[in-house]
C-alpha cells in the first residue's frame, strides 16, 4: 500500500469515525438501535472463543534428531518431539532458526508448534510424504487422502504460532498443476485432479461410505495446508503462510478457534487464505491476505455431505483484517449445504484491482442451506473490481434444493474507486435476498449502481454512490 492510499485510508477511518458519533448524537433512535440491535451479541460470542494455555515447557527439534539446512527430510524428528510433548502433558514443540524440510506434521493434544523468528518449516514436493491417507475434506466432501501439511484429527488445545515461516513449497512445477490450469502450469499428458473430483461429486451423491472414498495416490487431489479435523481449542497465531497447495488454514467441525496476527501470501489456485467449514465460535482477527482465491471463505460442506449432518459454521468473528488480491474479502460459500449464522466483521481495510468482492455469498440449488445474520460495517476500501456486495444463488450446479439468504446488514462501508457495480443480486424468485440493508455508506467509481434481480425488504439508509443518494426500488 502506497502512501497516499493509507493517507486516503486513515482520512475515512477518521471520517467515519466523526460521522457516526454525530449521527448517534442527533438521533436517540439510533442510539438505541446500536444498544439492542445485532451488534449487542458481539460481546457474549467474543466471550465463548478462548485461546488455549500451554506448560512451560519446550522440546526443541533438534533434540530428536532434526537437521537444518533444508535438504534433511524432518518428518520424523518432528513427530518424535510432538509425542514426546504430548506424553509430557503438553508444552512447545519449538522450529529453532533456520530452514527445515519435512512432510506431514500431525498435531496431538495440548501442543504448541512454535516457530522461532528466522525459522522455515518447509514441506516436501514429494507426495508419498502426505501418506498414509487420512480423513479429509476437500471442497466440502469427505474423502481419505493424502494428509494435510499440518493436520490435527479430533484433538484439543493445539496451536501453531511464533513469527516463523510455513512453505508449502508449491509453486508452477509442484502441486498447482495438478488444479489442471494450463496458466498454473498443467501440460497435456500430466495428472489433473478433474477425474477425481467428478468421481468424489458422484461418490458424495450416492452416499459411498467414506472407507470407500479412496483417493491419494494417482488421483491428483492436493491437500490442503493446515486442516484441525473435529479439534477443539484451536490457536493459530503471527505465523506467516507462503506457496501453499491449495486452501491455506482449513478447520473442519471445529470449536473454539482463533486466528490471529497471521499473515498469508500465497496465489496459487484455490489458495483461499482462511477457510473456516462447519465450525463453532471463530475469532479471524488482525490478519493480513493477499490470495489467489477468497481471503476469507466460511463453508459448511458441499450438497449431501454437509446438507445431510446439517452442521453450520456459526458465531464467526473477523476484524482488524487487510484484504489485497483474491476473488472476495469476506465470502460464504460455495461449499455452504449445512448454513452459515452469526457472522460478525468490522474494522477491515481492502484494497487491490485484484480483489473483485467486498462482500460476497455464493450458493446455488445443488448446494441448500441457509445463510443469515451476516453482519458488516466500517470497511475502508481503495478499490475493488467488480461489486461491492455480491449475491449469488446460481454459482456451478443447479439442483433442487433452493438455498436462503437473509438479514444481511452492511453499515459505514466507504470506498474511493469501486468497480462495475455497487450491489450484484442473483437469486431465486421463490426465495429472493431477504432483509439486505446498507446504512451510512459511500461508493465511489463504479459504472453502475445496481444488477440485481429477486430482492424484498430492502433498505437503504444515507447511501451515496458515485455522490448521489440512492435507495433500492424493486
Amino acid at each position: 500500500m502506497n502512501i497516499t492510499s493509507k493517507f486516503y485510508i486513515l482520512g475515512l477511518a477518521v471520517a467515519m469515525l466523526v460521522a457516526s458519533c454525530s449521527q448517534k448524537s442527533e438521533k436517540k433512535e439510533d442510539q438505541t438501535v446500536a444498544e439492542t440491535g445485532p451488534w449487542s451479541q458481539l460481546d457474549s460470542i467474543r466471550g465463548l472463543i478462548t485461546v488455549p494455555e500451554f506448560p512451560d515447557k519446550d522440546f526443541n527439534i533438534t533434540e530428536y534428531g532434526a537437521k537444518e539446512g533444508g535438504k534433511a527430510l524432518n518428518t520424523e524428528a518432528i513427530a518424535a518431539a510432538i509425542k514426546a510433548c504430548n506424553e509430557a502433558g503438553g508444552g512447545r514443540v519449538v522450529i529453532p532458526q533456520g530452514v527445515y524440510l519435512t512432510g506431514a506434521v500431525h498435531l496431538l493434544s495440548n501442543v504448541n508448534l512454535h516457530l522461532e523468528e528466522g525459522a522455515t518449516l518447509r514441506f516436501s514436493r514429494d507426495p508419498k510424504d502426505f501418506l498414509p491417507l487420512v480423513r479429509s475434506r476437500w471442497e466440502g466432501m469427505e474423502l481419505m487422502n493424502y494428509s494435510p501439511f499440518i493436520y490435527a484429527y479430533q484433538q484439543e488445545n493445539i496451536a501453531i504460532t511464533g513469527k516463523g515461516v510455513l512453505d508449502g513449497h508449491a509453486d508452477m512445477e509442484n502441486w498447482w498443476p495438478w488444479c489442471g490450469a494450463k496458466h498454473f502450469g498443467w501440460k497435456e499428458g500430466m495428472g489433473r485432479q478433474n477425474p477425481s473430483r467428478k468421481l468424489l461429486h458422484e461418490m458424495v451423491h450416492d452416499r459411498v461410505p467414506l472407507e470407500e472414498r479412496i483417493f491419494g495416490e494417482g488421483h491428483y487431489m492436493r491437500p490442503q495446508f493446515v486442516q484441525p479435523f473435529e479439534c477443539k481449542n484451536v490457536l493459530i497465531q503471527d505465523v506467516k503462510l507462503i506457496n501453499a497447495p491449495m486452501w491455506n488454514l482449513h478447520p473442519v467441525l471445529c470449536e473454539n478457534v482463533t486466528v490471529e496476527r497471521v499473515k498469508i501470501e500465497t496465489l496459487g489456485p484455490n489458495n483461499d487464505g482462511c477457510d473456516p467449514e462447519a465450525c463453532k465460535n471463530v475469532l479471524i482477527k488482525d490478519c493480513y491476505f493477499d490470495t489467489g482465491d477468497d481471503c476469507i471463505a466460511i463453508k459448511s460442506g458441499r450438497n449431501e455431505d454437509g446438507r445431510i449432518p446439517g452442521i453450520p459454521s456459526e458465531n464467526i468473528i473477523i476484524e482488524g483484517c487487510e484484504m489485497k488480491e483474491g476473488h472476495g474479502g469476506v465470502v460464504m460459500g460455495s461449499e455452504i449445504s449445512g448454513g452459515v449464522r452469526n457472522v460478525f466483521a468490522q474494522n477491515l481495510v481492502m484494497d487491490s484491482p485484484n480483489l473483485d468482492r467486498v462482500l460476497r455469498i455464493k450458493t446455488s440449488s445443488k448446494r441448500g442451506g441457509t445463510v443469515e445474520n451476516i453482519y458488516m460495517r466500517d470497511v475502508v476500501v481503495g478499490t475493488y473490481r467488480e461489486a461491492a456486495v455480491r449475491f449469488n444463488m446460481f454459482y456451478e450446479e443447479e439442483g433442487e434444493h433452493i438455498p436462503t439468504i437473509k438479514n444481511v446488514i452492511v453499515e459505514n462501508l466507504q470506498v474511493k474507486d469501486g468497480g462495475k457495480y455497487a450491489v450484484m443480486a442473483n437469486a431465486y424468485e421463490s426465495s429472493p435476498v431477504t432483509n439486505f440493508q446498507m446504512i451510512n455508506c459511500r461508493i465511489d467509481g463504479v459504472d453502475e449502481v445496481f444488477n440485481v434481480n429477486h430482492m424484498k425488504d430492502v433498505k437503504f439508509e444515507n447511501v451515496l454512490i458515485n455522490g448521489e443518494e440512492v435507495h433500492y426500488e424493486k
